[in-house]
């Protein structure tokens, strides 16, 4: 069983390095400065990219050894099929030879018992008839023989010639015995020629067979390495997920801190206003009671509006 580690190391990946993520927790969220926050958010951004990066490139390697894995099941469903239609014609090939096989097996059955019925299966073949008077005509042609001998002889090649000229007629009684003797091969000899497609197609179904079976073996390596690969992606993606979750929390703070100033700058500028609107009516009220302003006092009644 492959390993992540092995995953790793084949495909020339980076390990996830627990000790580079950026921790974030309620005490930093709530109580870091805008200063420290507006760091912290930057090293999440960056670590989330990075992991981002690192999980796209662990999913382009899942992605390709998923494509390898469908490729090696369709070469092995390739084999199957041809495995199949070969085993198919090894079933018609055995068919037609065990048809033949029969009919020849019934032929030369008719062959024997015409033979025994002509008994022509009994004693010597012509073949062998005519070879043995041959061998005693040379030796009363070439040997020295006693009268005595020599009229054995003579009585021998006569009665060997007597079974030769039995044995042809009974040949010529047979009919068409040659000719069921001949068929009789013919088909055999057919049935052999469908025996060795048997065993042609045979050993290439079984080759076909071999090729899927180790084509199902490759697709299954591959598969497991694509599964720890997906594991791989998901222990990024979920480290770049969280460091997005992070980094979105921080930038909602920051927005919230920008939120909490900008309303005390209002509320310091109307407190500012409120105070020259003050100041500008009690200048006013001088005013109104004779009292001369100078330049400066003039510019607060104006900027109020009361001049």
């Amino acid at each position: 069983m492959v390993t992540k580690e092995e995953v790793l190391e084949e495909y020339g990946l980076d390990q996830l390095e627990e000790s580079r993520n950026v921790e974030l927790n309620d005490e930093k969220l709530e109580n870091g400065s805008k200063g420290a926050l507006i760091k912290l958010a930057g090293q999440l951004r960056d670590r989330r990219n990075e992991l981002n990066q690192m999980a796209s490139e662990r999913a382009s390697k899942r992605d390709d050894l998923n494509a390898k894995t469908r490729e090696q099941v369709d070469e092995a469903q390739e084999h199957r099929e041809k495995r199949d239609e070969l085993n198919e014609q090894v079933q018609e090939h055995k068919e037609s030879r065990n048809e033949l096989n029969a009919e020849a097996n019934e032929l030369f059955d008719e062959v024997e018992q015409r033979k025994q019925d002509l008994e022509l299966s009994s004693g010597k073949s012509i073949d062998e008839l005519k070879e043995e008077i041959e061998d005693l005509e040379f030796k009363q042609q070439t040997e020295v023989l006693s009268t005595e001998d020599e009229r054995e002889l003579i009585e021998k090649i006569e009665e060997k010639r007597e079974q030769l000229a039995e044995k042809k007629g009974k040949v010529e009684q047979s009919g068409d015995l040659e000719e069921l003797i001949e068929e009789a091969e013919e088909v055999r000899s057919e049935a052999s020629t469908h025996h060795q497609k048997v065993t042609e197609l045979a050993d290439e179904a079984q080759e076909h067979h071999n090729q899927m079976i180790e084509a199902y073996r490759e697709a299954d390596e591959i598969r497991d390495e694509a599964d720890e690969m997906h594991e791989l992606f998901v222990e990024a993606q979920e480290a770049a997920d969280r460091h997005h979750e992070d980094f979105v929390s921080v930038q909602k703070r920051l927005r919230e801190m920008d939120k909490e100033e900008e309303q005390e700058r209002k509320a310091e500028r109307e407190e500012k206003m409120e105070e020259e609107r003050e100041e500008a009516e009690e200048i006013y009220q001088k005013f109104k009671e004779g009292e001369t302003l100078d330049t400066e006092d003039l510019m607060k009644l104006q900027k109020t509006g009361l001049l």
